[in-house]
Parts: structure tokens; sequence; C-alpha cells
């Protein structure tokens, strides 16, 4: 290895490295050193149990942060859903780059849509985010769906579909965006059918807070827009002291007249994975110029949804 070549800490998932690949070339071009990935298996790569079941927030990011903490490498790349909301001292979430398009897609036998699948369809997903707000949807509209828990990578996931063991399934559209396969999408799911989870989309360049240069360096990838937004979304995930397997969606958005940038809107939502029962609300204010901004608009939306019950419909998660 090169004297000066940075090493990052990534998943091995197709996905991951395909995400660590962007972030790669990025940080190379910034700091002028080459950067080398160091694949590290994480225990939500290994076990096959339900995400929900193992624990769902951090499975995927424990052991990228003990190599960090350890000097084995000097910065990794998470999906930033895949976080806990509380950030550890010793760590720096030096970037949060512009967000990939945040939206849930439909991958579905027969180029189907959502709305189209026949009566009795199997839909396969590993979130019980995505079963609550489908189940609501699919209620609402009289429509007759059977949501499936499924694991495994994106090939495996639509494998059930090409084998005919489901008729469609749920996949973030940006995962297929970086892996070069958003062409085999057959629906885009509207967010106001259903709201992505927290920080959908977009990454996380972590790296130890103590190392200035790189935390600045990292920094120059930064999207304050995109950082704002999910700061928002995440504080509302954690004023609900939900993890990140809970039935949980936020999305913030900025709305503009014309040109110009005018508030900043949060939606979140929870459910029951039957969708029998949800809370769904929005709220509305000034762009956050910091980070205690952004915190105060989730926190807030999440105060009101604990009013409305939001509590109850989480399961163990409720605290």
């Amino acid at each position: 290895m090169t004297d000066n070549a940075l090493r990052l800490g990534t998943r091995r998932s197709k996905l991951a490295m395909a995400q660590s690949g962007l972030v790669a070339e990025a940080v190379s071009r910034v700091t002028g050193r080459p950067v080398e990935l160091v694949e590290i298996t994480t225990y939500g790569d290994v076990s096959r149990e339900a995400l929900a079941q193992i624990g769902g927030t951090g499975v995927f990011v424990t052991a990228l942060r003990d190599a960090l903490l350890r000097g084995e490498v000097d910065f990794a790349v998470h999906s930033l859903k895949d976080l806990p909301t509380a950030q550890p001292e010793d760590l720096a979430l030096a970037a949060i780059p512009e967000r990939e398009d945040p939206r849930d897609v439909i991958v579905a036998r027969d180029a189907l849509k959502f709305t189209d699948l026949p009566r009795g369809a199997r839909v396969g997903t590993g979130s019980p985010r995505r079963m609550a707000q489908l189940n609501a949807y699919a209620r609402a509209h009289g429509l007759d769906i059977e949501t499936v828990p499924i694991r495994g990578n994106i090939d495996s996931r639509v494998g059930y579909v090409r084998e005919g063991r489901l008729d469609a399934v749920v996949l973030a559209a940006a995962g297929l965006n970086r892996i070069g396969r958003i062409d085999e999408v057959t629906d885009f799911l509207s967010v106001d059918t259903v709201l992505p989870a927290p920080g959908q989309g977009a990454l996380a360049i972590e790296c130890a807070a103590d190392n200035a240069a790189l935390v600045a360096a990292l920094g120059e990838l930064d999207d304050p827009s995109t950082r704002a937004a999910v700061t928002a979304e995440r504080s509302l995930l954690a004023a609900l002291e939900a993890g990140c397997s809970a039935p949980v969606g936020a999305l913030a958005d900025l709305l503009a007249d014309g040109p110009i940038v005018k508030e900043m809107r949060l939606r979140g939502v929870v459910g029951t994975t039957d969708g029998s029962r949800m809370v769904q609300l929005s709220t509305t204010g000034p762009v956050p110029q910091t980070h205690e901004q952004a915190t105060a608009l989730g926190r807030e939306l999440a105060a009101e949804m604990l009013v409305q019950g939001a509590a109850g419909l989480m399961g163990e998660r409720a605290l």
C-alpha cells in the first residue's frame, strides 16, 4: 500500500462497494491522495435473521466503526439510514454528500405497477416501515396484497420475482441507481404513498473526530441541504425512541417559490405493520441554518406524533 493512500472501510456487498467507490473517487479529487477500499464483514452481512430480530440499528455499522477506532481504516462509508441516531463522541460525521433519490420502488413481474398487482399478490420486503405503509395504502384503495418478509442483497431479492416466488419486491431507488440497475424498476412509489426511511438515499462519511485535517478534507463533500434534511428526519426517529428497523418513515424536503427556497417541510409516519393504524403528520418551518434548528424540527413533529398515539404503534420499540 502506498504511504499516502487513505484507507476507506466498506461493507463487502455489491451496493456498498459501488457506494464506496463513488466516495473514493470524490475523496481522491479533494485530497489529491489515492484511496484504497478495505472490505469489512459486518454482523448484518453474515446473519440470515430478519433485521428487526437482530436489532436493525447498527448491525451494518459496528464493525466499520470498530475498524475506525482501531486505526485499521482512515474513514468509512455507511448508508445513512443504517446509522444509529446517537453519534459517538470519538467519531465525526464528516460529510453527508448530496442525496440520491430517496423513494422506494417496486420491481414486479410482467412490468406491473403497484396498483396493478393481482389480488393476493405477494410483495416482498424486509422493512416493517414499508409493510405498514403498503398495507395501509392497500386497505385504503381496495387492493389485496400480502407482504412477505425477506432478507438478502438486491440480486437475491429481485431473484424472488424472476423465479416466480413473489409477485413483487420493494427496494430503494438509490441503491438500484448506484449499481446501474434502475431500468429494472417497474414502479416508483410516490412519497405520498410510502415515506422513505429517515436518511434513505443519503451516505454518511465518518472518521476519527481527532483527525482534524481529514475531517476538514472530507467536509468538502458535505451537502448542507442534505445534511439539514436528514438531521431533521433522524431527530424525529430519535425523539420517537425508535430504532432504524421500526416502522417509521420520514422525509424532509425544501419548498421553493421559483428559484428561492422558502421553507423546509418534514413529514413523518408510524404505523402497525398490517397497516390498520397509522399516525402521519407534517410540519413546515424556516430552512434550518444550524444542526440545532434541524434537530428541533424533528423533535417538534415527533412530539405531535406521540400525542396522536405513535408510541403505541411501534411495538417493542416504543419506550
